[in-house]
């Protein structure tokens, strides 16, 4: 869980965690450098339970990929899970993903399905319904997967980092399923992703020069196979806007 200057939303986000029905977890905040109280909420929380356990930055990097980054060089466990301080997650998050690794043994990513919350905490009318199930290729024509409800597997894939640039997490799930995994969708509700003006990847033209980059730089795919990716990406993120 990285976290800035978030004191008005990271008890929901940790309370969120503690409220899991699988209990056999590790919360690793990773706070980026907060100069309100968000730290002080942080320690509090870790002193009452020893699975939660907290980093800092020395100094702000002004986006989650540091933070997320220091998680995983200190997490135990074998799978990971990724949890923003103003999100939160259902009860049932953990376990049915977990059961899931369990059941289909090719599952590399488990992810689900997840509503959208207003600022003020109150959820909007339609739910962010994912496909079934998805691989490396079809994965390139758009991510489908909302960062609050992956986990991945690292015994099948090691431990994968995010790399430093824009959509890091869309350009991390397609370096792990490019090991021939595939991820597969729970099919139920689990996590509530918090809408703010100031997000991150607000900016649709510059999310969109982010996606060129990851086909042309990262994954290398030549300009005739940018382009028809691109294009099926911009045709998908047109639809979902006018749903």
């Amino acid at each position: 869980m990285p976290s800035h200057n978030d004191e008005r939303y990271i008890h929901t986000a940790i309370q969120s965690v503690l409220a899991q029905t699988y209990k056999d977890w590790e919360l690793i905040v990773v706070d980026d450098s907060s100069n309100d109280h968000t730290l002080e909420i942080i320690d509090g929380y870790c002193r009452k339970d020893p699975r939660i356990r907290t980093y800092a930055t020395e100094r702000p990097s002004g986006s989650p990929t540091l933070p997320r980054n220091i998680g995983i060089k200190n997490a135990k466990g074998r799978y990971i899970a990724f949890l923003d301080s103003d999100d939160k997650w259902l009860p049932t998050k953990l376990e049915h993903q977990v059961h899931l690794f369990q059941e289909v043994d090719d599952a590399v990513i488990v992810f689900s399905n997840y509503k959208k919350m207003d600022d003020a905490g109150q959820p909007h009318k339609r739910n962010v319904m994912a496909p079934m199930s998805t691989d490396y290729r079809r994965l390139l024509k758009g991510n489908v997967m909302g960062c609050l409800t992956i986990m991945y597997d690292t015994a099948k894939v090691g431990k994968l980092e995010f790399p430093h640039c824009g959509h890091e997490d869309y350009s991390l799930w397609l370096t792990i399923l490019k090991s021939g995994g595939k991820a597969y969708n729970t099919n139920s509700i689990e996590a509530f992703y918090r809408i703010k003006s100031s997000s991150v990847s607000s900016n649709k033209f510059r999310a969109m020069g982010w996606q060129w980059y990851i086909y042309t730089k990262i994954e290398k795919l030549g300009y005739p196979m940018s382009v028809y990716y691109f294009v099926n990406y911009a045709v998908r993120a047109v639809i979902k806007r006018l749903k």
